[in-house]
């Protein structure tokens, strides 16, 4: 790799995005990805039947114009939520459920036509064969006269002219080391900038036949009594695939997944009936892993330090950077804030 290389730390979002806006300006980069996928908290499955499940970032709005602008420019399509008819809200376990109904939204929130991977998918169509390398985490970061030289977890060493790490900021601090050091008041921070979606616990599940809608119900449920807190209908774009997608209580993630899938199915069972019980697919994912946290898995409040001005500057004499949704001024956690922050980077720091 030549020196003048601009290397992307990280594979979700931002860092794609980021890749996609300097290829757009004849700016080579490449993207180094610890995890073996693309697409960090974006994780789109396929089901048994084919039915796009989500188990990462889902929904969208018309307050997030960036998203939006970049959806339209890749050509995808995206589509409201689905939330017609008797909505559930279960209080106590040992109490029938209260029923409501949500009304059309004015502000709707969005999906994704085939799932949100279609993002990182079609973004990663407009990149260079050779943008990307995965299985390839960064664990030393060490400036030069002429650049940066980062040493991988395997023993590589890659030179860079400018380096922009797009994982989250607890992340970088746990795993990397930086020679020079970072200034002291950004290594206090870093480690305590909330990671969005820490500790969530992602189900989704996959049906046949949308039973719920033709017995009067949305598919929206929101719990204080089950494992369960919140559920959606996930019905795909071309309304042939049927499922539900949602997130269950905190202390699911000390349960192994098939206890999880269980307590799911009871509470389903208890609240829409047998056919709820016979699901063609159940998958869960706990976002807690080796590329979302690092260390003693600290929860922070929500959005702590996030947007914080010291992750806005440049370091290393102007050759390394800070992106990803939690770096974001505005809407940081989500997809808007992800796209926002490559859209800074670029503006700010690489001219043409």
């Amino acid at each position: 790799m030549g020196s003048k290389e601009t290397i992307i730390i990280g594979g979700g979002l931002s860092g794609i995005t980021l890749a996609y806006l300097l290829t757009k300006r004849n700016i080579k980069s490449t993207i180094l990805e610890a995890s073996p996928r693309l697409g960090g908290r974006i994780q789109t499955i396929k089901g048994v039947i084919g039915t796009p499940l989500e188990l990462g970032a889902t929904w969208f709005s018309d307050m997030h114009p960036n998203l939006l602008a970049l959806i339209d420019e890749l050509g995808l399509k995206k589509y409201p939520q689905f939330s017609k008819g008797i909505s559930l809200f279960q209080t106590r376990s040992f109490e029938p459920p209260q029923k409501f109904y949500v009304p059309e939204a004015e502000n709707p929130s969005y999906r994704l036509a085939g799932g949100t991977q279609m993002l990182i998918d079609t973004l990663i169509q407009k990149l260079p064969e050779d943008a990307i390398l995965l299985n390839t985490k960064v664990t030393t970061v060490r400036e030069t006269e002429n650049g940066i030289v980062l040493g991988t977890a395997d023993g590589r060493f890659l030179d860079a002219h400018t380096v922009v790490i797009c994982i989250p900021p607890q992340l970088a601090s746990k795993q990397m080391t930086f020679s020079p050091a970072l200034p002291d008041p950004l290594v206090a921070v870093l480690p305590s900038v909330q990671t969005w979606m820490a500790g969530a616990v992602k189900f989704t599940l996959e049906y046949e036949r949308p039973f719920w809608r033709t017995e009067g119900y949305s598919g929206m449920l929101y719990s204080h009594a089950g494992i369960i807190t919140e559920m959606y209908d996930h019905t795909n774009f071309e309304g042939s695939k049927f499922g539900f997608t949602g997130f269950l209580g905190g202390g699911a993630a000390s349960y192994a997944e098939e206890v999880r899938k269980e307590l799911v199915l009871r509470q389903l069972g208890e609240l829409l009936g047998e056919k709820a019980l016979k699901p063609v697919a159940y998958f869960d994912k706990v976002w807690t892993d080796e590329f979302i946290l690092s260390g003693n898995q600290v929860i922070q409040r929500p959005h702590q330090n996030n947007g914080h001005p010291l992750l806005q500057q440049s370091y290393m004499d102007g050759k390394l950077f800070f992106a990803g949704t939690e770096t974001s001024p505005e809407y940081s956690g989500y997809m808007e804030g992800a796209v926002i922050s490559a859209q800074l980077v670029a503006k700010r720091y690489f001219k043409t």
